[in-house]
């Protein structure tokens, strides 16, 4: 198939449904649009429905940045087991017959999930391991040892609680690099019972949220009219604005020196006249603002 400029480059709010890859959702979009640059942010398990960002032409520069917005899930953790992969798909490692924790134990482990937290993901996951993936490593039965890492977990609440069926339905907001698996398995060790995560839903991604995300068979029938421009879905990062004589400078790879200029040290979404031009970094040595990611064009 022959490559085609799409009629414009941007953002596809794409809901995935369970049992479909990352790689399978991107294979679908080349498809339909006929387009070989296409890529996703922030990949969720084939078991797991939800938001799947993905971007198409140029604003696949712009997708290192979009995986790292906040995120927010819904999740079953289900008492009783636990397994290798953190899901109802994994070998049981633990189990327990004790009842369903009450809700002041619940509410003691929900509070020291909560904040900034040291996780393990799970050994089937995408997690790098010597340059491969750790779940590749482990159906080849290698040993796989994987470093803890810092997330943040911004908000964990409890919404309902099923004794009868041990179960808890939790809405989840957290950081880049956070296991939703990881984080069940960690509450049922806080509260002294083996536990699992039995469904995982992904409700918003930065700004790509469900209620506006597209079903396979609606990008079907929308086509590139599902394809949104990419300013909106930055807004998590620092926002400047530089003056129309150096918007060219910029997307020449030309840094811009700026006095007395305060920003955070991540990257900074940079605009002139409401256009994205890309992405930049200030340095504060030399007090100029130079181009990490040119999107505009020259």
């Amino acid at each position: 198939m022959t490559e085609k400029e799409p009629a414009r480059d941007g953002f596809i709010n794409f809901l995935k449904p369970p049992g479909m890859t990352s790689h399978d959702a991107v294979s679908c979009v080349r498809r339909l649009f006929g387009l070989k640059k296409v890529g996703h942010a922030g990949t969720l398990d084939p078991g797991a429905a939800g938001v799947l960002p993905i971007a198409v032409g140029r604003a696949t520069r712009l997708l290192e940045y979009v995986g790292g917005a906040r995120k927010a899930y819904r999740a079953e953790l289900r008492f009783g087991a636990e397994t290798d992969s953190g899901d109802d798909l994994g070998e049981v490692v633990a189990e327990s017959d004790a009842p369903t924790p009450d809700e002041e134990t619940v509410a003691r482990a929900v509070q020291s999930l909560t904040g900034e937290i040291l996780q393990t993901p799970p050994i089937y996951s995408a997690v790098k391991i010597g340059g491969r993936r750790a779940c590749d490593l482990a159906r080849q039965n290698a040993a796989v040892e994987i470093p803890s890492r810092r997330v943040t977990i911004y908000r964990l609440d409890v919404l309902a609680r099923n004794a009868k069926e041990r179960t808890l339905l939790l809405d989840v907001e957290c950081s880049k690099g956070t296991y939703i698996r990881s984080l069940c398995r960690d509450l049922g060790r806080a509260a002294g019972v083996p536990a699992t995560m039995a469904f995982l839903v992904r409700r918003r991604v930065g700004a790509f949220c469900i209620e506006d995300a597209h079903t396979p068979e609606e990008l079907e029938a929308l086509g590139e009219a599902a394809v949104e421009p990419p300013e909106a879905y930055v807004a998590h990062l620092a926002r400047v604005e530089l003056p129309e004589e150096r918007a060219q400078a910029f997307l020449h790879g030309l840094p811009t020196r700026m006095e007395n200029f305060s920003c955070s040290a991540g990257p900074l979404a940079v605009f002139s006249d409401a256009r994205l031009l890309g992405i930049g970094r200030y340095d504060v040595p030399s007090s100029s603002l130079a181009p990490e990611k040119v999107y505009g064009r020259m």
